[in-house]
């Protein structure tokens, strides 16, 4: 083998490899608060958490009002306060989230687009600017409903951590 190869084999490797064997890598997108990439090394503990829905923001408007559940911002907040307290009962945080997937419902104030400035909004609260780390990957989409109606917003999402010794 020629030697610069392998010494460029080396070297690529290194910035591969993570300091330590399990841990968790990720990748940062720029200024923007996710990840690019994470690898999550085998023998991880992965925690996968159901779609969640808002809970209701006011009681007193109307069944299947937007109203009652409140805007993409509410809602998306309502629905990742949702999932820390989920996160937490298994022992975890936000910080230890590695994909989540949004759904979001176009908002009728927005011209039937989703409002993915409210989601940021929420987002921001729970993830922060690139430099808090540990930001989890993402995809959202926009869908035409979800199974509650006046839902706008349903958060997914998969969290890892080291694995723990069984007994």
């Amino acid at each position: 083998m020629n030697p610069l190869v392998g010494l460029g084999t080396l070297l690529l490797a290194m910035t591969v490899i993570p300091a330590h064997a399990q841990d968790i890598v990720r990748r940062q997108l720029g200024d923007f608060p996710i990840a690019s990439s994470i690898v999550v090394p085998a023998g991880t503990d992965l925690v996968f958490l159901s779609g969640t829905l808002a809970d209701v923001a006011k009681p007193e408007a109307p069944a299947g009002s937007i109203e009652r559940l409140g805007n993409t911002e509410t809602q998306a907040a309502s629905v990742l306060g949702k999932l820390a307290q989920e996160l937490a009962a298994s022992g975890l945080t936000m910080a230890d989230v590695v994909k989540m997937n949004v759904f979001l419902v176009g908002d009728p104030t927005q011209g039937g687009a989703m409002d993915f400035a409210g989601l940021m909004k929420a987002w921001g609260r729970y993830f922060g600017a690139p430099s808090q780390g540990k930001l989890p990957t993402r995809t959202t989409v926009q869908v035409v409903a979800l199974p509650i109606p006046g839902a706008l917003v349903e958060i997914e999402a998969i969290a890892a951590r080291t694995a723990t010794p069984r007994p």
